[in-house]
């Protein structure tokens, strides 16, 4: 049947369009306006030299001197809101990028978003036969995050099923987030990370694992107080020469800083090389957290993200925003020249260095924390943008029934074609095995993956491709693109055993697994695969666990009768009209009774003659 949840008769790609638009408009007149108050800027700057220079040159020094400082004070001011209105301009630029990109993800044009390479494991039970991270993957059509946190924990969640429980207070603050009401607040909480550049190295919990570790002050004790001793000795040096003492005192201390600084040099370029590479991921934070502050929530899960934020005498956005001033003002090293004059009579790296040290004590429990509860809520805010771009997608129910599945025009969420054909299906009880037949491109494969798709999306919290579905906990584990890996050694057939032997041992446990078996034994004789394919259905029929096997292997439909009520068996068919193969891509009850390989090899070149 086609299927209604179908992206390219969704409704919200025209909502979308008309964001992008509105958005366009608004960022168009933000960029006119801020474009004034830059020159507006411009002309501050040169009306107060142009006034201070006809004071100093009319020897009026005290007007000179006042107009100097109303001048400055005004570019600052002018200078601030011009900022503003910058991050205002680009803050609408980003929502109208934001909007086109739902689009795009709408059509299956994913290309361009990230693919979470970083994650993929070809020994995971799943993920690399699903498809959840990759190009054309689960995770580009899913996660909108930026940042590394947000997408860690995406990921985390894709690889790993959460518990019951979980996955019902993810599904309630998704709902909440996902409210059409609350989608401009949403989009603005999902662009704001994307302001600052985030890269794979900006890792905040190795940056915080080094940090806890540095002490620098504890190790030298006597350098707390030349800190802040020598700089204002070197001062009232200086003052002191000009006023006609001896300079070689001012000499003296400036030299006592450069030695100090030498001496330490590896230290400082450490403390500054490494926190300054978190710069821009800090200031995303604390963007971020500002926003979640000032909101209120109602699901539990997020009222207690944004309750445990608020713990503490300090905000956490103002506790990381400390932090994120202290990397700027140490970053004043980088000009050569201010360098030189704060290093050396300021002792400037050195008192950023207790600054660090200080935050570290007061503040690093509070943030580390409020970094895991920004990661989950990240997670979640990604959920809700895929939820509400997708609102056919049903919200699956957790099923205390043993290894029940149960969908009603379940389909496959990385099939973007307007003729996508949406399936009915359920099975419940553990020792089960469906067996699907089926001929060659005749989707068996893909509805095994759409059922594995859809479940890891249900265990996530998030919405599936149906219009109803039921699922029980279950581990999943799938066996599709065993390989051959010369570096290793084996041969497909052989990687193919271990990830059977895999399946064996997971099974042997007390956890639910829910298989998914594609062409199993493919790489070895039919006698042997065959034996070996119906000996692993009994095994796996004394075990706690259920799945589906596709084959081609029409014998194993037998078993059937051999084990009536725990093997069923379905089908997928095609027809042959002519030198065309067509297929319905519906699931049948029953084995399947038409073929097409040696049509498929007519068609490739290969002279096999046809057979009645």
């Amino acid at each position: 049947m086609r299927d209604s949840t179908n992206p390219y008769v969704n409704e919200r790609e025209d909502e979308f369009k008309q964001q992008a638009a509105a958005y366009a408009v608004q960022e168009k007149r933000a960029a006119s306006k801020s474009t004034t108050v830059s020159w507006l800027r411009v002309l501050v700057f040169l009306l107060g030299a142009g006034i201070a220079w006809y004071f100093f040159s009319a020897a009026n020094m005290s007007a000179g001197f006042l107009s100097v400082v109303a001048f400055y004070i005004l570019f600052v001011l002018v200078m601030r809101w011009h900022s503003r209105l910058d991050y205002r301009y680009r803050q609408l630029q980003l929502l109208h990028q934001f909007n086109l990109h739902e689009v795009e993800r709408l059509h299956g044009r994913l290309n361009q978003f990230d693919g979470g390479h970083s994650f993929r494991d070809d020994h995971h039970p799943y993920t690399s036969d699903l498809d959840i991270f990759g190009g054309d993957s689960l995770f580009q059509l899913v996660n909108r995050s930026v940042t590394s946190l947000g997408k860690l924990r995406l990921a985390q969640w894709l690889r790993l099923a959460a518990p019951a429980p979980e996955v019902l207070r993810r599904q309630e603050a998704v709902a909440e987030l996902a409210k059409p009401e609350g989608q401009e607040w949403l989009q603005q909480a999902l662009v704001k990370p994307m302001h600052y550049k985030h890269t794979e190295s900006q890792n905040s919990q190795e940056f915080f694992s080094w940090l806890r570790q540095r002490d620098f002050y504890k190790q030298h004790s006597l350098l707390k107080m030349l800190v802040f001793l020598l700089p204002i000795l070197t001062l009232a040096a200086i003052v002191a020469w000009f006023y006609g003492y001896s300079g070689y005192i001012a000499v003296a201390f400036l030299a006592v800083q450069y030695l100090v600084g030498l001496r330490f040099q590896k230290v400082r370029d450490e403390y500054y090389e490494t926190s300054i590479g978190m710069y821009e991921a800090i200031q995303s934070y604390t963007d971020q957290l500002r926003h979640i502050e000032g909101h209120t929530f109602q699901a539990p899960l997020l009222a207690e993200i944004k309750g445990r934020l608020q713990q503490g005498d300090t905000r956490t956005s103002v506790a990381i925003g400390k932090l994120a001033t202290i990397i700027d003002y140490f970053s004043w090293r980088l000009s050569t020249l201010m360098s030189f004059f704060l290093n050396t009579i300021l002792m400037w790296d050195f008192v950023w260095i207790y600054r660090l040290e200080s935050w570290k004590s007061q503040h690093l429990d509070q943030v580390e924390e409020a970094l895991d509860l920004l990661a989950e809520f990240e997670a979640l805010a990604s959920i809700a943008a895929f939820q509400y771009a997708h609102p056919h997608f049903a919200i699956p129910a957790l099923s205390t029934a043993p290894f029940e599945f149960a969908a009603e025009r379940l389909a496959h969420p990385l099939i973007f074609s307007v003729d996508r054909i949406a399936n009915d299906f359920a099975m419940q009880g553990a020792g089960k095995t469906i067996v699907v037949t089926g001929s060659n491109m005749s989707g068996k494969t893909t509805f095994l993956r759409t059922i594995g798709i859809n479940m890891v999306l249900a265990f996530t919290g998030a919405p599936v491709c149906a219009q109803r579905m039921a699922v029980a906990p279950m581990q999943v584990y799938t066996a599709m693109r065993t390989a051959d890996n010369l570096a290793e050694n084996t041969s497909s057939f052989y990687a193919e055993l271990k990830r059977l032997r895999i399946l064996l041992n997971m099974t042997e446990r007390q956890e639910p697994v829910f298989y998914l078996l594609d062409e199993i034994l493919k790489g070895t004789n039919s006698r042997d695969r065959h034996a070996g394919a119906m000996a692993l259905i009994r095994q796996l029929h004394d075990r706690t666990a259920s799945g589906l096997i596709s084959t081609h292997d029409l014998e194993l439909g037998a078993m059937e009768q051999e084990l009536p009520g725990s093997v069923e068996n379905y089908s997928f068919n095609s027809t042959i009209e002519g030198d065309k193969i067509l297929f319905d891509y519906t699931l049948q009850r029953g084995i399947c009774r038409s073929f097409n390989a040696s049509k498929l090899m007519q068609l490739m070149g290969i002279a096999i003659e046809d057979t009645v």
